[in-house]
């Protein structure tokens, strides 16, 4: 836009990286009180006629004001003074000085003869409207940027935990951390290939979409969804807020609900056709996670090191409905008490060597339904 058609415009518009065509309310103020001074000294060259600068300096001077104040366009002090003062009001240099369309109606009113009416009444009766109506317009959109800014975080929530999403919303970098403990949870479908043989792609995509929302509501509200590929499901629970122990409690008791939860899933194309997943759990310690966002286009919080690649060796090396957990998972449940747990033995786990290895079997309270076990009962040892 040439700059000498920005005169009209308020300074706090200026600044903006492009003037809205809208205008503001208190923007509008401003402009009117240009026109103003224009009617009063009947003058219709220009606001600033007077001054020998280009129009480029004058807009600059009106964006940065002086130590002597803004730069304004000339007033003769030949009038009415209450007209020529609330001019002056008008083009403040604060929105929030600026009065408002009736107020300015009100004075002009009364500063004008009695009876009289001129084409200052009229301007300000169309004026008065289009601003109440500029103002529904703003108050209208205002209420969709709100509600479409929460849909933004809202999804931002589903890609991020929540911790990271203000933090990334308030303006502040997320640095990478270490955590002392987090339990990695993974499961997967056994037998998905074949699954997939069986079916065409769109059943293969709602049978997993229905599965994974039933999954997605039995998790709880500050456990973290690290990622689906696939038939492959991983949470991760205890940062990127500490809980303590609590993420280990709460994830030995969502891995029963999920293999409930499995159990008495249908397949709505294939009823006769039962899912069976394997789960596995582990339990790092000792600043075995690293966790931080990675990338900028679409941020994803990643979890990396020695915690996430034992809970995958963990589900990898279970068996059709059963939850593997860890030595140190296991010992932490041992420790609560009340969880139902059987020794597998010893297994190698690629990267690890010979790892000591338990099944969960249920826990005390734990009245639903779960797959019958058919192994040999073997005691649980007090300590691991």
């Amino acid at each position: 836009m040439a700059a000498h058609k920005l005169y009209w415009t308020a300074p706090e518009l200026l600044w903006l990286p492009e003037v809205p065509c809208s205008g503001t309310p208190k923007g509008d103020i401003y402009r009117f009180a240009i026109l103003l001074r224009d009617l009063i000294q009947h003058q219709g060259q220009g606001p600033f006629e007077d001054l020998h600068e280009t129009p480029e300096e004058i807009i600059k001077q009106i964006k940065d004001p002086t130590k002597s104040g803004p730069l304004r366009p000339s007033l003769s002090e030949n009038g009415n003074k209450t007209v020529l003062d609330m001019v002056k009001v008008c083009w403040d240099e604060s929105p929030e000085k600026r009065p408002t369309f009736s107020s300015i109606k009100r004075v002009l009113r009364e500063a004008s003869p009695k009876g009289q009416v001129n084409i200052l009444d009229s301007m300000m009766s169309k004026l008065e409207v289009y601003a109440n109506h500029l103002q529904e317009v703003v108050d209208k959109r205002t209420s969709h940027m709100t509600v479409e800014k929460k849909k933004v975080e809202k999804l931002l929530s589903t890609m991020l935990p929540s911790f990271i999403v203000e933090q990334l919303l308030a303006g502040r970098s997320v640095e990478q951390e270490h955590f002392e403990s987090v339990t990695i949870f993974f499961s997967d479908i056994v037998g998905f290939t074949k699954l997939c043989s069986l079916n065409s792609p769109l059943q293969v995509v709602k049978l997993l979409n229905d599965l994974c929302s039933l999954f997605d509501h039995i998790i709880a509200s500050d456990v973290y969804k690290v990622k689906t590929i696939g038939d492959a499901y991983m949470v991760a629970n205890g940062l990127p807020v500490c809980n303590g122990t609590q993420h280990i409690d709460q994830f030995a008791t969502m891995s029963l609900h999920f293999l409930s939860a499995t159990v008495h899933f249908h397949i709505g194309h294939m009823p006769e056709e039962k899912l069976r997943i394997r789960i596995g759990l582990h339990t790092g310690s000792q600043r075995s996670m690293v966790a931080g966002v990675v990338e900028i286009t679409m941020p994803r919080y990643c979890l990396f090191r020695d915690t996430v690649n034992m809970a995958s060796r963990m589900e990898s090396s279970s068996l059709p409905l059963r939850i593997h957990v860890s030595q140190s998972t296991a010992g932490a449940l041992l420790t609560m008490g009340g969880y139902h747990l059987q020794k597998r033995g010893t297994i190698p786990v690629k990267g690890k060597g010979e790892q000591m290895t338990l099944w969960l079997k249920g826990k005390d309270g734990f009245v639903i339904r779960l797959p019958e076990f058919s192994e040999e009962e073997v005691e649980v040892p007090k300590t691991l």
